[in-house]
């Protein structure tokens, strides 16, 4: 489904690189679908900001949100992530989320701005604009982000 969702060489994404080869979080992750057919999906990684002293700071990385084209614009992903976040606030996982994304979108919705995030360094290009976040924990520091040190 995210090669219908995406276009070609998603993996190769600087999303990709920043979580590594780490696990996705279990419990953030979920499916949504219609019978017996997957229609859409979300995922969220631990990653962490290490700042310029080695201090690293844990964060959740949101994404992908995918949805099967044929079903986009009908409200899927925001139930996704929507009912992600509902979760992660009951689990206490909600303090410091990122993602790589729409700032339209995803502020209006759920909150994600790029106000703490300009010293961030990740192992790929970006366009600034699209790296958000939100959190009272989400650290405004410089640094490098990648997969969390602690997830393995």
């Amino acid at each position: 489904m995210l090669d219908r969702a995406f276009p070609p060489g998603r993996q190769a994404r600087t999303a990709y690189k920043v979580r590594g080869s780490v696990q996705p979080i279990a419990a953030l992750c979920f499916a949504a679908m219609e019978g017996d057919t997957l229609i859409g999906s979300i995922q969220c990684w631990p990653v962490a900001l290490t700042d310029d002293r080695g201090t690293a700071h844990p964060m959740v990385m949101v994404g992908p949100v995918a949805v099967e084209p044929d079903h986009q614009q009908g409200g899927i992903g925001r139930e996704l992530l929507g009912h992600m976040l509902e979760v992660a606030a009951a689990q206490g996982l909600d303090r410091a989320m990122m993602l790589i994304g729409d700032p339209e979108y995803y502020g209006r919705f759920f909150g994600f701005t790029a106000e703490r995030t300009a010293d961030w360094r990740l192992p790929g290009p970006v366009e600034r604009h699209r790296l958000l976040a939100r959190g009272p924990d989400v650290p405004a520091l410089a640094g490098m982000l990648g997969p969390d040190p602690a997830a393995g």
